[in-house]
């Protein structure tokens, strides 16, 4: 088409008929055009090529020249239908090539501005995401709610936040739009996806100590009070959307206004009662405790995860018993507990993952006969207490006897573990393979805390913890570039990968928790970095949330420290970071803790809230306009995220003491033991 407009420019100024070459060279052809031109209009003659590859045009006039948009539209294409059939077809084909091959630089146009442009816009203020309408909108975006009218009513932080707008133009904001203006709404298939707009956001190539000082403001203008209602809101919010089409069920799929059974044994809301408790919401908890009583039973035939209802029901019943002193939690944690030890009658004593909590039977994977290190070595905390609780021994010996083996296995690489045991015979599988993310993680996690739930009497266990994480320092710890960050890789078959799991962000809060139980200080100092590390996972995303997985870049003149896969670009409401956040502010002390947490809550707001109720897991981190929602919102965002956000704004040391309480992997508080036990 340019090149058209540039020979009507030609037949502006020409009087005499002349022959223009027009060489194609990505077609391997030369049109020659014959162009008569007078200064009065034009009509168009063409006369058949002489040769295949050549037009002979005419063009004559009496009228005065017309050089309208119009006539330019219409000319140009009849001039593009004189060209041959081949000819479209390589010019079509030439102007596709170059578009396939401008696409990254046009990507990372858009995306961010080049490092140069970077360092003379340190001190602007930052440019917000607007989210368009995602695919299939099927209503009208109704008013906000007064619920949000509320949540504007106490005013976020203004958040100097360097935010990207997709497409050609940046719109500069120094402060939140004002209280009562509408929101942005992403409609997805009827169901509604909330947006603010204040997200945090980090630009490739900033150093550390300009994207802290970006956020230095965060929750410091907030009060306490402000800060803790924010939570609040958002559980109400999420709970409000499982009453309303979940109720009973495991989880909320909240575009969908539906739900997914796992176990059929209302995960979500068990795994919410010691949250509820804890942030005061007193009538939700009545009716979740109403629910339990009457309507939860495990007698059922079905088969269930020995891990997670461990964790999640076990742990959740118990936790809620301590808190509540009602003995209805802890008679169905008796019972739970008895129907899961059934998993435990294995050759090695290894127990099976999976349990038919009505038929009292126990199997593995119908795929293997392994177990996952982690599954097996996490579910201490939870049957020590049942025996404690009960005075039945059995539950404690049991699980004792998994980690009385995995201390003596051979495999082992300076304490660190592989990611299977067979529950045949007892020993480590597919080894050579060393990673602190999915599969192995927790095992860590629950050395510590063992240590610390029995007084600090159980030296064997201290010894496995102190000698696992030299191994990490040793092993798995390495910089990346160009930012210098701290993170935990992983090792297989000697050969190192940076890759870092958003499960491997409870470590930084491990690490300070034993730092406070009189620990060696450099495992606090480790933990400040990964801390740093694991919000860097957050704000390096274009819309402020974490992947799943990311990749480190370890060579030197990389532009950015962070890498990730298409594959591994999802959000599933995970507490990892936000939970070390916690533990680093309750030691600590400092509040630039409290402000990264509330960034991230803010970003849960904007990009995963579900107006109709609940809060939705995302496919696409990297694309603040399109995050693919996923319809579905893990048990844990109520039992972990939130009740750790919470405690993170709290000030109150006394609000499940770190002295008095230990957390197993899924947030529920249990007592450390009385030293007289």
């Amino acid at each position: 088409m340019g090149i058209v407009h540039n020979i009507e420019n030609l037949t502006a100024v020409l009087s005499t008929a002349v022959t223009v070459p027009l060489v194609l060279d990505y077609t391997g052809c030369t049109s020659n055009l014959t162009l008569n031109a007078e200064y009065k209009g034009c009509v168009t003659d063409m006369h058949p090529p002489s040769r295949q590859d050549y037009i002979s045009i005419s063009l004559a006039g009496q009228g005065t020249y017309n050089n309208g948009k119009q006539w330019r539209r219409q000319s140009c294409w009849r001039k593009w239908k004189q060209l041959s059939r081949l000819q479209r077809s390589l010019i079509l084909l030439f102007l596709f090539m170059c578009g396939i091959a401008s696409y990254p630089a046009v990507t990372e146009h858009l995306r961010g501005l080049t490092d140069g442009e970077r360092s003379t816009e340190s001190n602007s203020v930052l440019r917000p995401i607007f989210p368009q309408v995602l695919p299939e909108p099927v209503k009208p975006l109704p008013e906000q709610s007064s619920q949000k009218e509320l949540s504007n009513k106490r005013g976020p932080p203004i958040l100097q936040n360097r935010l990207q707008k997709k497409g050609n133009g940046t719109v500069t904001v120094e402060e939140k739009k004002e209280k009562g203006e509408e929101e942005g709404v992403i409609s997805w298939r009827g169901a509604l996806v909330d947006t603010d707009k204040d997200t945090v956001e980090a630009k490739d190539g900033e150093s550390k100590d300009h994207l802290l000082a970006n956020h230095k403001s965060g929750s410091s203008n907030q009060s306490e009070a402000s800060l803790l209602e924010a939570v609040k809101d958002a559980f109400r919010h999420a709970w409000q959307g499982y009453k309303d089409f979940a109720w009973g069920h495991d989880e909320l799929r909240p575009l969908s206004k539906s739900y997914s059974e796992w176990f059929g044994l209302g995960l979500t809301l068990i795994d919410a009662l010691d949250t509820m408790w804890i942030l005061g919401l007193k009538e939700e908890f009545e009716e979740a405790r109403t629910w339990v009583a009457t309507e939860l039973t495990f007698n059922k035939n079905v088969d269930v995860n020995l891990f997670e209802s461990t964790i999640r029901i076990l742990g959740g019943l118990l936790s809620t018993y301590h808190l509540t002193g009602d003995t209805m939690f802890l008679d169905k944690a008796k019972d739970i507990g008895s129907r899961l030890m059934p998993a435990f009658n294995t050759p090695s004593k290894i127990p099976y993952s999976d349990v038919n909590i009505g038929k009292g039977t126990a199997h593995p994977p119908r795929w293997t006969s392994d177990s996952t290190v982690a599954e097996v070595t996490s579910i201490q905390l939870e049957f020590r207490e049942l025996s404690r609780l009960t005075q039945d021994p059995q539950y404690q010996d049991a699980v004792a006897e998994v980690m009385k083996q995995v201390h003596k296995l051979d495999g082992k690489l300076d304490g660190l573990v592989p990611m299977f045991i067979n529950t045949n015979n007892g020993q480590f599988t597919h080894q050579g393979i060393f990673t602190l993310g999915a599969r192995a993680d927790s095992y860590y996690e629950y050395l510590l805390k063992q240590w610390i739930q029995g007084g600090k009497k159980e030296d064997q266990l201290l010894e496995d913890y102190v000698q696992a994480i030299e191994g990490v320092k040793k092993n798995l710890l390495q910089k990346s570039s160009p930012n210098g960050l701290t993170f935990v890789g992983e090792l297989s078959h000697g050969q190192f990968s940076p890759k870092m799991d958003h499960l491997v962000c409870f470590l930084p809060g491990t690490l300070a928790l034993g730092a406070h139980h009189g620990l060696p200080a450099d495992h606090m100092d480790l933990a400040k970095q990964l801390m740093e590390t694991c919000y860097q996972m957050y704000i390096q995303m274009e819309t402020g949330l974490s992947p799943e997985i990311v990749h480190f870049n370890m060579h030197e003149g990389s532009i950015r420290d962070i890498d990730v896969k298409l594959a591994d670009r999802h959000n599933l409401l995970r507490p990892e970071t936000v939970e070390s956040l916690f533990y680093l502010y309750r030691f600590t002390k400092d509040h630039k803790y409290q402000d990264w947490g509330w960034n991230i809550l803010q970003n849960f707001n904007k990009y995963t809230k579900v107006s109709s109720g609940g809060y939705t897991s995302i496919n696409n981190v990297r694309d603040p306009d399109y995050t693919s929602p996923r319809d579905k919102m893990e048990s844990f965002f109520l039992g972990e995220t939130l009740k750790y956000l919470y405690l993170l704004f709290s000030d109150d040391p006394s609000s499940i003491s770190l002295d008095e309480y230990v957390f197993n992997t899924e947030a529920h508080p249990l007592p450390i033991w009385p030293s007289t036990a």
